[in-house]
């Protein structure tokens, strides 16, 4: 296969965040909410206390930022963009990394050569790419990183919707109705989810509902890549019921009641062996 690492922040297997880029998340954060405590910055980023108050101690020197008691503040009068609640991308892709990369390795044997698909962004799906990059394919992705693996790494067509980008999960956003995704058919759609359960397919922000919701009627089948610790886990929002998903895929982990009431209803049900993490 042809080289799978595209730099130290976007290779599939969980390399490192970088200095630059985890302080540019930090700037980002702060001119969404304007302010952050030290604590919430470690939470966000999963990094040390340490690191943290280093990288706002070089951020504050250079001016980028102000560092006040117990965090920093955003040197902007008020937000710069919308934000979206939604976990940081760098930082979810280190989380059971080993499960969701055989989780996604899955999810491409669902792929064959011609097939146009969509993926929408994530860290599972993400780690798609690096065993599609081999095979020919079209493929529709609201992933700017994804995208560009793909473009790096592949032969593959890939097509971006229109909209903001928005950098700390690594997705392209539009607030319009209409973009180029209506000109668009796939055969299939591969998402994550931060929840599934009797209830349906969750998710954390209704800008992410309503990009999801337009990929979705472009597509026939649902596939949802969710490792076994997001199975009956709820969100704010549910983006669409069972009756809506097509294909499951998740790992030995997940609970045995749970996985035999989704075949209740009618979804394919795939485990693949849960990585020791």
């Amino acid at each position: 296969m042809k080289n799978s690492q595209v730099n130290n922040v976007i290779s599939p297997k969980g390399l490192p965040m970088l200095e630059k880029h985890r302080q540019q998340l930090i700037k980002d954060i702060l001119d969404q909410q304007q302010f952050a405590s030290v604590r919430d910055l470690t939470e966000k980023l999963n990094a040390s206390e340490a690191t943290i108050r280093r990288d706002i101690t070089k951020m504050a020197k250079r001016g980028e930022i102000t560092k006040i008691r117990g965090g920093a503040e955003s040197i902007n009068g008020e937000p710069k963009k919308k934000h979206i609640s939604s976990s940081v991308f760098f930082v979810d892709k280190d989380k059971r990394a080993a499960t969701k990369r055989a989780i996604a390795k899955r999810a491409t044997e669902l792929c064959e050569n011609g097939d146009s698909i969509i993926i929408n962004g994530g860290t599972s799906t993400y780690m798609m790419g690096e065993y599609l990059a081999d095979m020919h394919l079209n493929i529709l992705t609201n992933s700017f990183i994804l995208a560009n693996y793909l473009t790096k790494h592949s032969d593959i067509q890939v097509t971006l919707p229109g909209g903001e980008i928005y950098r700390e999960q690594g997705i392209i956003l539009s607030s319009y109705e209409t973009d180029n995704t209506e000109y668009f058919h796939g055969s299939m759609m591969f998402m994550g989810t931060p929840g599934l359960g009797k209830f349906g397919v969750m998710e954390s922000d209704p800008l992410l509902i309503r990009s999801e919701q337009k990929l979705k009627k472009q597509t026939e089948k649902l596939v949802i890549l969710a490792d076994s610790t997001k199975l009956g886990k709820r969100s704010n929002f549910i983006l669409c019921p069972l009756a809506e998903v097509d294909i499951l895929i998740s790992d030995t982990k997940a609970d045995p009641e749970l996985v035999a009431y989704f075949e209740q209803n009618g979804i394919e049900v795939i485990l693949v062996e849960a990585e020791d993490e």
